[in-house]
């Protein structure tokens, strides 16, 4: 991996870097009900168009775009999580994974109708470069659907305050806001099918004394039993549609200035 004098080129994955198994769970249990994927549809409907996933990690979404996408394309700068996403998309004729970063996106200029980014890459100032890229790469049209996690939300954002008492979610909605975003808050709720599964994955988002604290109130917010266990979760989703015509002045959407460039990824521990 090279490293900048001035930031990571690619910044490495606490969560499904090194924990990929236990990731699996998380993705499984996130969103249950679908409120995040009715939202995305709602805010960029994907049926019969061309979707780019940045930071697809092991491919888990790719499928789901899949149905009814014309085709689909991840883009994951960690190579072992590429082979694992070519692996999961076997056999699906609309699906490609490549390696490469949200700066330098392997992907031709307007060639895509959708760009969407889960949790990856896109936390607000400092991702100017990834925003270029996938305004670049979009038709005019096109739709970026950007997914974080809600720090605002309890108790998953408690937790996550407490781990990174520096992050400053008000900046970060100011940043997408600035840069021509509207945001949705997403209520959702994870489902894990037993008690080992919700700890293994809260102790792979959290620092250990935060872990512990997480699990403890979830056991007891769902009453102690061993299997079917709820935590609520909140999400922001950010859409922003790239015009069609002439911007006029005062109306552009991109955003050229970073404000707060120290706020740190919500999944960055």
């Amino acid at each position: 991996m090279r490293w900048s004098s001035r930031r990571a080129e690619v910044v490495p994955s606490p969560n499904i870097w090194y924990y990929q198994a236990d990731y699996e769970l998380e993705n499984r249990a996130q969103d249950s009900g679908g409120e995040i994927w009715r939202v995305l549809r709602e805010e960029g409907d994907w049926a019969g168009r061309d979707v780019l996933d940045v930071g697809c990690g092991d491919g888990f979404h790719l499928p789901r775009f899949a149905r009814d996408a014309r085709s689909v394309l991840g883009v994951e700068p960690h190579e072992p999580l590429v082979r694992s996403a070519l692996e999961r998309v076997r056999g699906l004729a609309n699906v490609d994974v490549r390696l490469g970063r949200a700066q330098r996106l392997p992907v031709r200029s307007a060639s895509v109708d959708v760009v969407h980014a889960r949790t990856a890459y896109f936390f607000g100032p400092g991702c100017e470069p990834g925003l270029a890229e996938a305004e670049r790469v979009l038709r005019p049209g096109g739709v970026i659907l950007i997914v974080d996690l809600d720090v605002t939300s309890e108790p998953y954002g408690r937790w996550m305050r407490a781990d990174l008492p520096h992050y400053d979610a008000g900046a970060v909605e100011r940043f997408f806001a600035r840069a021509g975003f509207g945001c949705r808050r997403v209520a959702t709720q994870w489902r894990f099918a037993t008690a080992a599964d919700l700890e293994a994955v809260l102790k792979i988002e959290f620092s250990k004394r935060v872990a512990e604290q997480a699990i403890a109130e979830s056991l007891q917010r769902n009453g102690n039993r061993e299997r079917d266990l709820t935590l609520p979760v909140g999400y922001r989703v950010h859409a922003r549609v790239k015009p069609t015509g002439l911007v006029l002045p005062g109306h552009s959407v991109p955003s050229s200035g970073a404000e707060d460039s120290s706020s740190s990824s919500p999944r960055m521990p």
